[in-house]
Parts: C-alpha cells; sequence; structure tokens
C-alpha cells in the first residue's frame, strides 16, 4: 500500500505578533506542513515556497472565505488596552474575530484549531479582559470543530520588538517568582513565547480528545 506523501495545510491568524512570529516560523519549518496561510492586516514582506499571505481583518474575512482553507486553524489574535482603548473594537479584536475565524476555517473543512487564550479566563467575570477570554473560548469551543486545543500562558516572556517597559519589569519578577509558584499556582508560572508556540506545534502532532485545555504545566509537559 502506496504511504499518503501530502502534507497538512495550516491558516495562521495573528501571525505578526509575539507568539504569531515564532508559530509561524515554526510552521514554516515543518516538514509535515505543506502550505502555511497567513491572515495578515499588511504584508509581512515575507518570502517562502509555503508561505501564501492573505491581507486581511474581521470586516473582511468573509470575503476571503474561499482562500481559508486548511486542516489546522492556529490563532493568537490578540490587543491591549494601550492600543485598543475602544473596548468595543478591543473585543472585535479578542473574541469576534478569532470566532468567526473558526466558524470559516470549519466551513472549509478545518479538522482542529489552536487557540492562544490566557490564564484564568471566566466568562461570568465583572472584569472585562477575564470576561473576554472566557467568551472566546467558549464561543470557539462551540464551533464543534474535531480538536479544540485551548493555551492558557500566564506572563510571556521573551524580547519583544515592541516596547513595553513596564513588562519588562515583571518579566523579570516572574524569572525570581517561577520556582516559588508550585502545586495550583503552577498555572500562573511565566513562559516563554517561543515555548508556547512549540507547544502548539507539537500538541498538533499528538492525539487529543475534544477539547484540551493547557495550561502552564501541560504545556512544560510538551517541550
Amino acid at each position: 500500500m502506496e504511504a499518503d506523501t501530502q502534507g497538512k495545510k495550516a491558516i495562521k491568524f495573528g501571525a505578526s505578533g509575539f507568539v504569531g512570529n515564532y508559530i509561524l516560523e515554526g510552521l514554516l519549518n515543518d516538514p509535515d506542513y505543506d502550505q502555511v496561510t497567513v491572515v495578515v492586516r499588511k504584508n509581512l514582506n515575507l518570502s517562502h515556497p509555503k508561505l501564501v499571505t492573505l491581507i486581511g481583518d474581521y470586516h473582511s474575512l468573509p470575503s476571503l472565505k474561499d482562500q481559508i482553507v486548511a486542516d489546522e486553524v492556529f490563532i493568537s489574535l490578540g490587543t491591549t488596552k494601550k492600543n485598543t482603548p475602544d473596548q468595543k473594537i478591543y473585543y472585535e479584536v479578542d473574541h469576534d474575530y478569532p470566532v468567526l475565524a473558526t466558524q470559516i476555517a470549519k466551513g472549509k473543512g478545518a479538522k482542529s484549531v489552536f487557540l492562544v487564550s490566557a490564564v484564568g479566563p471566566d466568562a461570568g467575570s465583572s472584569i472585562f479582559y477575564v470576561r473576554t477570554k472566557g467568551e472566546t473560548e467558549r464561543d470557539v469551543v462551540a464551533q464543534d470543530l474535531l480538536h479544540t486545543h485551548i493555551f492558557r500562558p500566564s506572563m510571556i516572556m521573551g524580547d519583544r520588538q515592541e516596547s513595553r517597559p513596564m513588562e519588562k519589569i515583571f518579566i523579570k519578577l516572574f524569572s525570581l517568582l517561577n520556582p516559588l509558584l508550585i502545586g495550583p499556582a503552577q498555572k500562573y508560572r511565566g513562559i516563554k513565547a517561543k515555548d508556547i508556540s512549540k507547544a502548539m506545534l507539537l500538541a498538533a502532532k499528538k492525539p487529543a480528545g475534544k477539547v484540551k485545555v493547557y495550561e502552564w504545566k501541560e504545556m512544560n509537559e510538551l517541550l
């Protein structure tokens, strides 16, 4: 019997972000994938034989649906209060876009979604950020793909191109605190952006149930 040599197709939303950059690099360098499509607001100025670039955002996504064809969907969309002070637009980026992307990709045959969320999401919370993450997880799961993988990092560590002085202070603090966060508190340990992306790509190679959640411990076990 002849082996099936056809590789997988992946689509990446949020490829220009801190974690997204590493995920894209990993997908392009992974022999399991024949094609990697990115949906970005502006061209990444990146050339690779596997790479297909679609220029779009939440509002133009439906017009791109015929090109959103992949086996696996990787989502690391997000913004900050500083960059997006308007809560309506923040919610659109953090919730509406991931949910719509998953819905369209499923309609075109996607079987698995890999979502970067955050530690401690709660759809019933009175805190906007926590509630948004909880509602995003809930509504991505509701799209009912064959496999939904949710990654919940706490402090994302590493060197960003974007200057965030306060974040650098917190990263130094977490470097000291990490060993002290044990037992149930382990999930609050900081993790490098590169390690989150590596865990996501390794999770894509392992069989999983319908919905699988990865906090610090589960991500670390994959590395």
